[in-house]
């Protein structure tokens, strides 16, 4: 198993590519932490996933609450002497150009999808350092490389994007990895699941795979990442869009 005794905390981890891979993780062996501010969701995945015989528990994360990282941090420290993995997952999205996005929805967007991973990591990297190391894996997105029409979501997650190279600088020295994985358009409800068909078949034409990513290819490149196989990778990029950055 790829991540055999190996403490994994994902935010964001009750649906769609949260979802995805807080059940690959535990199948690979993790005591997986799934944090997220969908209680339900949350607690019957966990529950599935006990099930099936591995190990998963639901914690109540809302990402731009330090107070609410630093708990969740300290309970994995207590019950497993630290964390191994942090998945800095949870994220919005609004499609709406500049023009219409009120400060108040700017704020939000930045809050959830930018702030949430500097205190993730920043809550997450002194526990890591105690066990000598770790993986930090920061969801960002297609549009946090070459921008979007949603210019809030496409600065928040550039913003993800350099706050990954700056985490794998300046703490390659306490053996803690941080790299960025860059989806395309995804098959979840925040995503493109309830796109119409007439749109759905325009946007597949961007995308030389010819299809939008199934939840688990995400997780796949998180699951790398994560595991001691990237051991030599860090302020790296992975992006999964099926070639529509190629073009």
């Amino acid at each position: 198993m790829r991540l055999e005794g190996k403490v994994a905390l994902i935010s964001g981890g009750a649906r769609g590519i949260g979802a995805a891979m807080s059940t690959r993780f535990a199948a690979e062996g993790a005591h997986v932490c799934i944090g997220d501010i969908e209680d339900a969701a949350g607690l019957a995945l966990a529950k599935i996933i006990q099930s099936a015989g591995q190990d998963a528990r639901f914690m109540r994360l809302d990402v731009t609450d330090s107070a609410a990282w630093q708990a969740a941090v300290d309970t994995l420290v207590a019950d497993f002497d630290g964390v191994d993995i942090l998945v800095n997952n949870a994220g919005i999205y609004d499609r709406r150009p500049l023009e219409e996005i009120s400060e108040e929805a700017w704020d939000r967007v930045m809050d959830v999808n930018a702030k949430g991973p500097f205190l993730g990591a920043k809550a997450v990297i002194p526990a890591m350092r105690m066990k000598g190391g770790g993986s930090i894996v920061n969801i960002s997105s297609t549009a946090g490389i070459r921008g979007s029409v949603a210019s809030h979501y496409g600065a928040s997650k550039g913003a993800v994007r350099l706050l990954t190279k700056s985490i794998a600088g300046t703490y390659a020295k306490d053996g803690i990895r941080c790299n960025s994985v860059h989806p395309g358009p995804v098959e979840t409800e925040m995503g493109y699941a309830a796109v119409p068909e007439a749109v759905r078949a325009e946007r597949f034409g961007r995308i030389p795979l010819g299809r939008f990513a199934d939840p688990s290819e995400i997780a796949n490149a998180v699951l790398f990442l994560a595991s001691d196989e990237a051991s030599f990778m860090t302020g790296s990029e992975m992006v999964v869009d099926g070639g529509s950055t190629a073009v």
